[in-house]
């Protein structure tokens, strides 16, 4: 690989020798060095792969604007995320979680803390990811010595989600708060006992499918089957209208529009589960 640019003594941008454009991290990777040398492979810590990444010009610059130790946090524990769960995620996801965790920890220094409102839903529906931030607290704890609040365990888990649906942070909380609302819906109508996690994991499962495509806005793929929503709006009056109802509110507060192929299988799964607790 040849430099392209210097960033600073610690990151340069090269090229492949196909032309692909990436960033290169290593202490005194960049010192002494002129566009069009050559990198030794053996100070190269990590590679940035930029042809994937919306912004890169602006993750040049925080990558310039940030201790290095901050932007090896954000790769180790995304690569923790990657290797240790399988988690699949975007290349962007560094741009925002080395964003974050240089802020976090500018703020830390003075004094502040900052509540995520969304803790208990994150925990609850992203626990993968959940366990992620958790880990990185211990991380960023081991080598800044600087304990942050548990909350910044759901806000690390959101970026992360973040690189797995490839949407943004108000996307996302959009997101999470709809499975929230819906999720505290049907618990009022049907009482999960606890001990019972199951059918309850799968209906989170559901609606983190259903609620990313709506805020998404992806088109609905799949065949319809008329006769199959006929016999349940029939037979399954009941559960048919609760679902009715969360479509409405959906639509009036996110303008977002479920498909009846949609309603149809929460419909499903509230009768599954409804037979499930009165039995």
């Amino acid at each position: 690989m040849r430099i392209d640019k210097i960033i600073n003594n610690n990151i340069v941008s090269v090229r492949d020798y196909h032309g692909i454009e990436m960033v290169a991290m290593g202490r005194g990777i960049g010192f002494g060095k002129r566009p069009g040398d050559e990198i030794d492979d053996k100070v190269v810590e990590k590679i940035f792969r930029l042809n994937n990444m919306d912004d890169k010009e602006h993750f040049k610059e925080l990558l310039a604007s940030l201790p290095l130790e901050h932007i090896r946090l954000s790769a180790d524990i995304i690569t923790y995320a990657k290797e240790s769960l399988g988690l699949v995620l975007s290349q962007n996801v560094y741009l925002t979680l080395t964003d974050h965790i240089g802020f976090i920890l500018d703020k830390f220094h003075e004094g502040m803390v900052f509540n995520n409102a969304l803790y208990d839903e994150v925990k609850l529906f992203y626990p993968l990811e959940y366990s992620v931030g958790r880990y990185a607290l211990e991380l960023i704890e081991e080598r800044t010595d600087c304990r942050l609040h548990e909350d910044e365990a759901a806000s690390i888990a959101l970026h992360l989600v973040n690189g797995e649906v490839g949407s943004v942070m108000r996307t996302t909380f959009t997101m999470v708060k709809m499975m929230r609302e819906v999720m505290e819906w049907i618990e009022k109508q049907i009482p999960i006992p606890s001990g019972r996690t199951y059918p309850k994991e799968r209906l989170i499962a559901d609606l983190k499918q259903l609620c990313n495509r709506l805020v998404s806005e992806e088109p609905m793929r799949g065949r319809k089957d008329e006769a199959l929503y006929e016999f349940v709006r029939e037979h399954y009056k009941q559960e048919y209208q609760m679902i009715d109802e969360i479509s409405a509110y959906i639509e009036k507060e996110y303008q977002c529009n479920m498909t009846e192929e949609e309603k149809i299988h929460l419909v499903l799964n509230i009768k599954r589960m409804r037979d499930l607790y009165t039995c």
